[in-house]
């Protein structure tokens, strides 16, 4: 490992019901990459497992715009699906899974992998799911208000007449300008708090909070770097989504994979 360990060492004399918070380590590019040949890797030991998730959350997204379309909440297909990669964390639980079963060496099946939340349920993998939807509420509560706002006069009778409102008017550029800072700026927070929150409650027994304030703790150690390999992950999934979400079928599981090796590279084990 080329990465620098941080954080301070944990007391010898915790009881059983205290619990030390990990070291970190400051990742580095070399561990971005090395995570990625990994991933990629995992990806094509199970290609069709790895897939599955990949086609189960492109399929999602397709739902998702067919039903504001069958609502008539037009304006919402565009906030919809750029908020859409804000529970991507959540729905790679099962390559986390998988990536963690492969380096050990473990055999696994569609059940183990499938049910992997169920069995997760006391390591507080919901209350993580919780913190992502609920971010994800955020975002499209934010994009009404600021529609009623800002475009209050408009309406949108179709796709192609909220484009052209958008694009084409001062108002459009407005709510464009100010939707992208708080977009980015909800991102970077659903990012901070879960890169590696998610992977670390399938790994060892700790609670949410714990691993949510770890997964602070990497970001804050190599802020350029991990954020960084944010928008690397949100250029991907973006244009992943552009030939009708069906590139989400190769990427979604190869960054899902990716990022249980980066966990393991940015988070000391628990045997130290």
């Amino acid at each position: 490992m080329t990465s620098k360990t941080a954080g301070p060492t944990p007391p010898e004399n915790l009881t059983p019901h205290q619990q030390a918070m990990p070291k970190v380590n400051r990742v580095t590019s070399d561990d971005i990459k090395a995570s990625l040949k990994a991933g990629f890797s995992d990806f094509l030991a199970r290609p069709f497992m790895s897939g599955f998730f990949g086609l189960f959350y492109a399929a999602f997204g397709i739902l998702m715009v067919w039903s504001l379309v069958w609502l008539g909440k037009i304006w919402m297909i565009i906030p919809a699906i750029v908020g859409f990669p804000l529970v991507a964390p959540f729905a790679a639980a099962g390559l986390y899974e998988m990536s963690r079963r492969l380096k050990k060496g473990e055999s696994f099946g569609w059940y183990e992998i499938l049910t992997v939340m169920a069995d997760q349920r006391k390591r507080e993998m919901g209350w993580m799911a919780f913190v992502t939807l609920f971010i994800f509420w955020v975002w499209v509560y934010q994009v009404r208000l600021w529609l009623a706002i800002i475009l209050q006069n408009s309406s949108f009778s179709d796709f192609d007449g909220f484009l052209n409102i958008i694009l084409f008017t001062p108002q459009g550029w407005t709510f464009l300008a100010i939707g992208t800072c708080v977009g980015a700026f909800l991102s970077a927070v659903l990012f901070s708090v879960t890169v590696v929150a998610m992977p670390m409650l399938l790994d060892r027994e700790t609670n949410f909070v714990s691993a949510m304030l770890t997964s602070l703790r990497v970001v804050s150690e190599s802020p350029v770097v991990m954020l960084g390999w944010a928008a690397i992950i949100s250029v991907t999934m973006l244009l992943s989504m552009v030939p009708a979400f069906m590139g989400l079928i190769f990427t979604l599981p190869i960054l899902g994979h990716t990022t249980w090796h980066l966990y393991q590279r940015a988070v000391e084990p628990v045997d130290g």
